[in-house]
């Protein structure tokens, strides 16, 4: 809320995810539900009322707070405070008051997390360590208290890596719960399965093609392997995804693909607490003052060994990059978030459905190709391909492992058959399906979002025009998946 919707009254609070702090909350909930105010537009109602039965899943019938350290390691990141989205006195004021509350925080994960299995914890090590990096700010005494506090909690999920369940699975009934919840529709898993193993198939037609305009005869994946060791260096990384960000602001504005074409978006190193990330978008976000957007970019720790130094470097690769600065900037994340600033709707400013968040920006990748961007440059369109490789081997592993027994290990062999990515990539992100179970979403949003438009060439015969579908979508903000025919509908 703080951060992506720019709910600044929550600056400098926690929430308490401890088991009695959870069920107070669902309680409230409850109670909110059963006091009959409704909001006075039906999508706005049902959006809302998505996200209270994805709250009553998650914390009530699943107790996620339990199982995955993600929520708490949340509940303690500072990053949100780095933007300069007001006043340094402001920001550091609230900054200290979260450090203040560590200890609380900490000692509440240490509390529920009773249920994590041994890879979700092994998995989350270092982004929890990571939340120390460069810490400052408060009181000598207060920080102090705050890193006791950061080592008893690093402490406990090192124990249960070593010593945990060994099998991080939600079942069947729990991940169709989970997705089912968070979008607003029924899903069935196994339909999904077929459906990317079917887009997979798809990608990778579509990759053969464009690397054999580059080497006619080689297998495609090879090709793909050599072009991502074209790199910039650690140094230029940044300056490569400035240009980029030119490149793909200007042809996104000159092909009128979205609603609006305003704002300002920076490119600089990412917060010391959030270089576990590769690049991030942190928008302006809709409930706070105007102000520049940070498509945020993590170099490679020169302290790093060579190897792993060239393995980050591949992914700002000369045909990989492009592709991700679209994803981050135009018509991606940048873009959508200025259009949620344009929203009167409290409730389409402040709830946003993951799927269609990262579905947009994914959808936005093919979109550019489609739309000619990158002709000239097969790698361009190959760097797409890749991505989205990636990107459906997600939803195959996430479903692989929390329904049918898919290992870790099998995890990032699928991702090194079906993608470029291999050895430690390829086994960070088979790791990434134990903890974010819905990280699958990138693709399942694209997917509903190319089924809709179809629909709407249909309904809306000669009336139809991408920049109207694509407004249509973003007058109702980031709607879940369920609610996305509303589009067509009020469109």
């Amino acid at each position: 809320m703080r951060e992506y919707s720019g709910r600044h009254e929550y600056d400098g609070k926690t929430q308490d995810l401890s088991p009695a702090g959870v069920r107070a909350g669902l309680d409230r909930l409850a109670t909110a539900q059963a006091s009959g105010d409704r909001f006075g537009d039906p999508h706005d109602e049902a959006q809302v009322g998505t996200f209270e039965e994805a709250l009553r899943v998650v914390f009530g019938d699943l107790e996620v707070h339990r199982r995955n350290p993600i929520l708490h390691i949340g509940e303690l990141d500072l990053a949100c405070y780095d933007r300069d989205y007001a006043p340094r006195e402001e920001r550091d004021a609230a900054r200290a008051a979260h450090l203040a509350a560590w200890p609380s925080v900490a000692d509440a994960a240490v509390a529920a997390l009773d249920r994590v299995s041994a890879p979700v914890a092994e998995a989350l090590l270092s982004a929890a360590r990571g939340l120390a990096e460069g810490l400052s700010g408060g009181a000598p005494l207060a920080r102090e208290a705050a890193l006791a506090a950061h080592a008893r909690l690093v402490a406990h999920l090192e124990q249960i890596a070593a010593h945990g369940d060994p099998d991080p699975a939600l079942g069947s009934a729990g991940l169709t719960a989970l997705m089912s919840s968070a979008e607003g529709m029924p899903v069935d898993l196994g339909r999904l399965a077929e459906q990317a193993d079917a887009e997979r198939d798809r990608l990778h037609a579509l990759l053969a093609d464009d690397c054999a305009r580059v080497a006619p005869g080689q297998p495609p994946l090879d090709v793909a392997r050599d072009l991502v060791r074209d790199h910039p260096s650690g140094g230029e990384v940044i300056d490569a995804a400035r240009i980029w960000t030119e490149r793909v602001i200007e042809f996104t504005r000159s092909h009128d693909l979205v609603p609006y074409h305003d704002g300002v978006c920076l490119v600089g190193l990412a917060p010391e607490s959030r270089r576990w990330a590769m690049a991030m978008m942190s928008p302006a976000a809709p409930g706070e003052p105007d102000g520049p957007s940070w498509f945020h970019i993590t170099p490679p720790d020169e302290s790093w060994p060579e190897s792993d130094k060239e393995e980050w470097l591949e992914v700002f690769s000369a045909t990989t990059l492009p592709g991700i600065v679209v994803h981050e900037v135009a018509p991606g994340h940048f873009s959508h978030g200025r259009a949620l600033r344009r929203l009167d709707s409290e409730v389409r400013r402040t709830l946003h459905s993951g799927a269609f968040v990262e579905g947009w920006a994914h959808y936005a990748e093919e979109l550019c190709i489609e739309e000619g961007f990158g002709a000239d440059d097969p790698r361009i369109a190959i760097g797409a391909w890749l991505e989205a490789l990636v990107r459906v081997t997600r939803l195959a592993c996430a479903i692989g492992v929390h329904t049918a027994g898919m290992t870790v290990a099998d995890a990032a062999r699928r991702f090194e058959s079906d993608t470029h990515l291999s050895g430690s990539a390829a086994l960070s992100e088979a790791r990434r399906a134990t903890f974010d179970p819905a990280y699958g979403q990138y693709t399942w949003g694209k997917l509903e979002i190319l089924k809709l438009r179809e629909r709407a060439r249909k309904d809306w015969g000669t009336g139809f025009s991408l920049q109207r579908f694509h407004k249509a979508l973003m007058d109702l903000g980031s709607p879940a998946l369920g609610l996305l025919g509303n589009a067509v509908d009020r469109g």
